[in-house]
């Protein structure tokens, strides 16, 4: 989005009122995002940024200073709603800054102090209203050099941060698999290969820092001091790696954006592409892993039909798992062993799922307490999700999976966190802290002592209303309050000759006249002051537990991951046991051995029992290379993709659609499914096709399992042929990887006899 430029005229600088003044400064500080300004209780913006705003969020431009001849654009919307504003500004590509009143207006010399408090962007969001509770929003840094590429992500809703050294032919298919929000790249330093991998990156919003940033030197420094330590050593990761400096890029954009602790960034985690089963993105497009092809929607993807998750951290951890199986037996069989485990157990699966929808999502209020932007609801919030954690302990104790009693031994109970906010905080505390009736009654003497005060100054009040009522002989004489002019006694206009000589008349409304009087603004100072008092005192008690709760953001985050490992667990337990699935075995030989498979989506989607069970058998010795051919409609394509598809769902930990399974661990799934145009690439279907195949057939190894449907079709039936005829000799001499390839070319089964 094109940062808007805002400038007053020059005839009109020397004019501007101090405010104005100051807006145009923060502006000047700000000039790629909309600027937010709060005036009371109003976010007003002005010149272009109000021409925008209104715009976009259907706000009525109106005018500051209509009568000079340069009246300025203005547009704005009350306080309480800026979270929806927020959302659609974001939605529509927009960042956005906040700029706050940092003092109390009342005790302000002339004008409120006003600073930015911090930058909303796509990739920094933290607010559930402006998140999808069952996705991950990642922020992503990019640093290219000469012989490889540097990659750090962030959540910043829950402070997972991870680095990565990649080849640069590996960065799409990350990117695919991350599918951040908004990415950042250092200015004037995009080479061809990585503008033409961005241009594909639907939906992502691309920023630039300054190269300065991505220095070796100031991106180590900014890790170090963040996590206060002298090396990165102990994460694993070498601080002269391009993947570190695009890290320390990444974080410093966050500090600057949020100006607020990132106590909840507690590690940086590295990625290594071979400890995961690597699939690229045209491989995650054809399988539709975590969206459909047809229009991107996570309805009818693999990850729909198996998300049986309670919660939305398993809801985000299920969707890790499904983007990133494991290649290694042992945490595989370690997911499985657990699942097994809890199969015959309906009851304490019921019982842990019941448990698990009572939880709030612990990760997102972890990192809310964090950046120190949590409300007295969210540390109720927190509250209530801890008081569970015994049942979960107890609900898990005695298990022998090995995933199982790791679980229940590491299950912090956090029974001190919680005594403490219970101590403080009323059962159901208010939304904002400025509300007041958030401390618990007897926490606090002095508080007591002012509320006490205030409750019997209005008491009070209540009673010289009813004393004066009768004294004047004015039945329904009342007493109101506003902000103008404190407590007043309202008296109807057919009353107004009963009233007494030391009534002061404040106002004249239509039919009533308000008064004061000396007795009643005695006392009005009175309850004023102490409730103010009191307001003061609870913001500083309240303040003073959200910052002991910050200290235990590590704790309380080892706390989430393992409620969103139990919620995964428990979830996949339960569509096995609803579907029928069976546990698969897992081999180190290059074999894909299914009885009675299922297509896991088809499966799910059409009426039980409609879909046929296939068997797949591919080992080195009977055949590596399949040829799967038919008309139109018979299942082909259905076929191969179930084959990959029960791959991959075995190699997360999960059980599979079939009634037997044995799977030989992949290194690599290769899809090369449908065909289409990509004009904006200028890229014919055929051109796609071969540029496609030609990237499986140079990375595939033995280990791999290809899936191949119709390759050929984008050119004539001759030349068709003969790609897929020595397509299929490649793979079959040369790589001997695990292969389906469906075709209408009933030639090709003459390869059967060579």
């Amino acid at each position: 989005m094109a940062a808007s430029k805002t400038t007053a005229p020059k005839s009109d600088a020397k004019k501007l009122t101090p405010m104005m003044q100051r807006y145009l400064e923060v502006k000047a500080e700000y000039p790629d995002s909309l600027l937010l300004f709060r005036m009371g209780d109003f976010y007003e913006l002005f010149y272009e940024d109000a021409e925008s705003a209104a715009r976009v969020l259907n706000l009525t431009l109106t005018s500051r200073d209509k009568s000079s001849a340069n009246p300025v654009p203005m547009a704005g919307f009350p306080y309480h709603a800026l979270d929806g504003y927020l959302h659609k500004l974001i939605q529509a590509g927009f960042r956005a800054s906040v700029c706050e009143q940092v003092e109390d207006p009342k005790q302000a010399k002339g004008l409120v102090r006003r600073e930015v408090t911090r930058v909303v962007t796509p990739g920094t969001l933290t607010e559930d209203a402006l998140l999808d509770p069952r996705q991950h929003n990642f922020l992503a840094t990019i640093f290219p050099t000469k012989t490889a590429v540097g990659i750090a992500w962030l959540e910043l809703s829950t402070g997972r941060f991870v680095t990565a050294d990649l080849a640069p032919a590996h960065l799409g298919d990350e990117l695919a698999r991350l599918q951040p929000s908004e990415c950042l790249v250092p200015s004037g330093q995009r080479p061809d290969w990585l503008e033409e991998t961005l241009s594909f990156a639907d939906g992502m919003l691309i920023g630039e820092r300054p190269p300065w940033s991505f220095a070796a030197d100031n991106a180590g420094q900014t890790l170090l001091k963040h996590f206060g330590t002298t090396t990165l050593e102990g994460f694993d990761v070498d601080i002269t790696s391009p993947g570190v400096a695009a890290a320390g890029a990444l974080l410093e954009y966050v500090q600057e954006t949020q100006k607020s602790s990132l106590d909840h960034i507690t590690r940086l985690e590295p990625y290594r592409r071979g400890t995961n089963l690597i699939i690229d993105e045209a491989t995650r497009r054809s399988l539709e892993l975590t969206q459909t092809l047809r229009d991107g929607a996570r309805d009818g993807s693999l990850l729909s039909v198996i998300d049986e998750t309670v919660s939305p951290m398993g809801a985000r951890l299920l969707s890790d798992w499904l983007s990133n199986p494991l290649t290694d037996p042992v945490p595989i069989n370690r997911r499985l062993d657990a699942i097994e485990e809890l199969l015959p157990d309906a009851v304490l699966c019921r019982d842990v799922r019941d448990c698990l929808k009572q939880t709030y999502d612990l990760q997102r209020l972890t990192a809310r307490i964090a950046t120190g932007r949590a409300s007295p609801r969210d540390l109720g919030f927190l509250a209530a999700t801890l008081e569970l954690l015994p049942k979960f302990k107890a609900k898990l104790a005695g298990r022998s999976s090995d995933l199982l009693r790791e679980l229940e031994t590491n299950l912090d109970l956090c029974a001190d966190i919680r005594a403490d906010i219970d101590n403080t905080l009323v059962d159901e505390p208010p939304l904002n802290y400025t509300d007041g009736g958030l401390i618990r009654v007897g926490y606090h003497e002095k508080l007591d002592e002012l509320r006490d005060l205030a409750r019997g100054g209005k008491e009070w009040i209540a009673r010289y209303q009813a004393a004066e009522a009768e004294r004047i002989g004015i039945p329904n004489l009342k007493v109101g309050f506003n902000k103008v002019f404190g407590y007043y006694l309202e008296v109807t206009a057919a009353n107004a000759d009963k009233v007494p000589a030391e009534y002061i008349r404040k106002q004249t409304l239509k039919n009533q006249e308000r008064y004061i009087t000396p007795a009643l603004k005695e006392h009005e100072e009175k309850v004023l002051t102490a409730e103010h008092q009191a307001n003061a005192l609870e913001q500083e008690l309240f303040s003073a537990l959200r910052e002991s709760v910050r200290g235990h953001v590590a704790r309380l985050q080892t706390t989430a991951e393992i409620l969103a490992q139990i919620d995964v667990l428990t979830a996949l337990s339960v569509l096995a046991v609803g579907n029928d699935y069976c546990r698969p075995q897992l081999t180190d030989e290059p074999l894909l051995d299914i009885r009675d498979g299922r297509h896991p989506v088809l499966d799910r989607l059409q009426p039980t029992g409609q879909f046929v069970p296939n068997d797949v058998l591919l080992d080195p010795e009977n055949c590596m290379v399949q040829l799967i051919t038919g008309p139109n409609m018979a299942g082909k394509s259905t076929y191969i993709r179930q084959a990959a598809l029960l791959t991959i769902m075995a190699q997360m930990g999960s059980f599979v659609p079939a009634n037997a399974a044995t799977i030989g661990i992949a290194d690599r799934i290769f899809a090369r499914v449908g065909a289409s145009d990509e004009l904006g690439r200028g890229q014919s279907t055929f051109m796609v096709e071969m540029t496609e195949t030609a990237r499986i057939l140079n990375a595939a190894t033995e280990r791999s399992v290809v899936i191949l449907d119709e390759i050929g079709r984008g050119t004539s039936t001759y030349d068709g042929i003969s790609l897929a005829w020595a397509i299929t000799e490649f793979l079959h001499d040369i790589i001997a990887c695990r292969t389906l390839f469906a075709t209408h070319y009933h030639e090709l089964t003459e390869l059967s006899k060579t």
